[in-house]
């Protein structure tokens, strides 16, 4: 049997605020993450990963089925480790040559752990392991796609969703399907879970790339869905116009319109508003008419507050990444490449919002709050209640988890007050 271990390199945290809360290969990409497409293809196979330490235990709840961070695991034979930022064609990790090391633009994506090799990684940082090994290897170069910032996973999903319906369709359906539900172009570039229920009125648009629509999903009447698109198992769309290029995860409810964006699960957009080239995390709750900004009126390069540090994005086209737990009032305003952290309150006061809402925080009519230990508490009590509306529980280990990232994006909230006082200051007061 195969055995592979996922990894997270030194560049996971390039992917505030998306990652806090997750590996790196959790995020989401077409029709899931990097894990699960990889799980779906190569069944035979052992898995493990290698995470950040404050990760270990809410991950192991989570995918009980992984051997995480486990150094005994690792010693009992040879294992295939895989960077969790490589976006590889599935099946070509099993013709990998086991003496050399894959990179691509010098970057190593996969290579084989020797069990007399494991000592390192109890020593020294997964990524610093990594690159000593790749030496004493031949590089060989791989195709695939290698994901750098959250806005890569916007401009990868709609080739994605494509490759991942290709790869899963073995015949069409359109079980259970009312006559008075529309499917413009093949059948061929549509699938629909019987047990999926679509109402009379609901436009299915294949005509320019594959729909997938998963098990007990509820598509209303006046609902419209452009491919290549995704919608997960168990989520509900109310008259929704969901265009070319989203994925829209499990347990989500989605309203209004969207534009190439990824609800990665368990969100909440049951409203009108617009949401476009963005990435939502799980139990994020948008109000009522929020919306966002993906395009510039000057149509010019897009940067993005990751940590609260401003990187060029490279593209025009860049709309919101909203940490877990975050929560928006309605008509809330977001503007181009906004960076929300997790478990951040936003009540608007009629203007667009800042572009950086560090983690652990809230915009009060305008003003930035770092939450405090009651606010934190408070947070979470409120977390703990919006998973039990969807039978999910707050472990004692996510919990852990959300207090150590309030420990640990300390320095960011404090540097985000620091730059408001400073802008305060430079403020003319009006007479």
């Amino acid at each position: 049997m195969q055995r592979i271990a996922l990894f997270e390199d030194d560049t996971s945290r390039q992917f505030a605020p998306l990652t806090l809360l997750r590996p790196v290969f959790e995020l989401v990409c077409g029709q899931g993450s990097v894990r699960e497409r990889l799980m779906r293809h190569v069944e035979d196979a052992e898995w493990g990963a290698l995470v950040r330490e404050e990760l270990t235990d809410s991950y192991r709840e989570e995918q009980p089925t992984v051997v995480v961070n486990d150094m005994q695991w690792l010693s009992h034979s040879p294992t295939l480790l895989l960077n969790g930022r490589w976006l590889p064609e599935p099946t070509a990790i099993r013709d990998l040559d086991p003496d050399t090391v894959s990179v691509i633009d010098d970057t190593p994506v996969a290579l084989v752990l020797h069990p007399d090799e494991v000592p390192l990684l109890e020593t020294l940082p997964i990524g610093t392991v990594i690159s000593q090994l790749a030496v004493s290897r031949q590089a060989v170069p791989v195709d695939g796609t290698l994901l750098q910032y959250p806005w890569n996973l916007i401009e990868h999903n709609g080739e994605q969703l494509i490759a991942d319906f290709q790869r899963r369709v073995t015949r069409p359906t359109k079980a259970n399907i009312d006559p008075r539900v529309a499917i413009l172009g093949s059948d061929d570039d549509v699938f629909i879970h019987p047990t999926a229920e679509l109402d009379p009125f609901v436009v299915i648009d294949a005509r320019s790339g594959p729909v997938w629509i998963d098990e007990q999903a509820h598509l209303q009447a006046f609902t419209r869905v452009e491919g290549p698109c995704f919608i997960g198992r168990e989520s509900q769309l109310f008259r929704a116009n969901v265009k070319a290029g989203t994925t829209i995860g499990p347990v989500c409810r989605v309203g209004g319109e969207i534009e190439e964006c990824i609800l990665h699960s368990h969100a909440n957009k049951y409203h009108d508003g617009f949401l476009g080239h963005g990435y939502v995390c799980p139990w994020v709750n948008l109000g009522a008419l929020t919306t966002n900004s993906d395009l510039k009126n000057d149509y010019s390069v897009v940067k993005v507050p990751l940590s609260g540090e401003s990187i060029d994005s490279g593209s025009k086209k860049v709309g919101c990444f909203i940490g877990d737990h975050s929560k928006t009032a309605i008509g809330s305003f977001l503007n181009t490449g906004t960076s929300v952290g997790a478990m951040s309150l936003i009540l608007p006061a009629g203007e667009l919002l800042p572009k950086h809402v560090p983690p652990f925080s809230r915009i009060w009519h305008g003003d930035l709050e770092a939450l405090n230990a009651q606010g934190l508490d408070a947070g979470i009590e409120t977390a703990r209640i919006a998973m039990s509306r969807r039978d999910v529980e707050l472990t004692p280990a996510m919990e852990s988890l959300l207090r150590h990232a309030y420990r640990e994006t300390t320095s960011e909230r404090t540097r985000a007050l620091d730059r408001v006082a400073i802008r305060m200051t430079r403020t003319p007061v009006s007479n």
